[in-house]
């Protein structure tokens, strides 16, 4: 289907991601999960593998709200780099301005 994430996926070159940051932060999931696993195959508590799954669930998610604010930020700059700029008062052209004199409009039609 047209629009979708497979779709996107699939026209993607080889080695380029659509969505970065989607990646880091699949990976930063993946890590939350096996983190909490390996430290209870090494003998900690269950308590403390636990509070350390808190923790980084805790920075995964500031991070990706982080990341996310920062392309908002990148496009909006992008975008404000592409408009060209409108003058002083945000006017263009010489006839968009509001009650200005014509030639010829004050003289009487003879």
């Amino acid at each position: 289907m047209p629009g979708t994430r497979e779709s996107v996926r699939a026209d993607a070159t080889e080695g380029e991601s659509p969505d970065p940051v989607s990646d880091v932060v699949r990976w930063a999931a993946f890590s939350c999960v096996l983190v909490p696993i390996v430290l209870l195959m090494c003998g900690q508590s269950f308590g403390g593998a636990a509070g350390t799954a808190a923790g980084l669930v805790a920075v995964t998610c500031a991070c990706h709200a982080l990341l996310r604010q920062s392309e908002r930020s990148a496009a909006r700059v992008a975008a404000e780099q592409t408009v060209p700029h409108r003058g002083r008062r945000g006017r263009t052209g010489t006839g968009s301005h509001r009650g200005a004199r014509h030639p010829g409009a004050a003289h009487p039609v003879d």
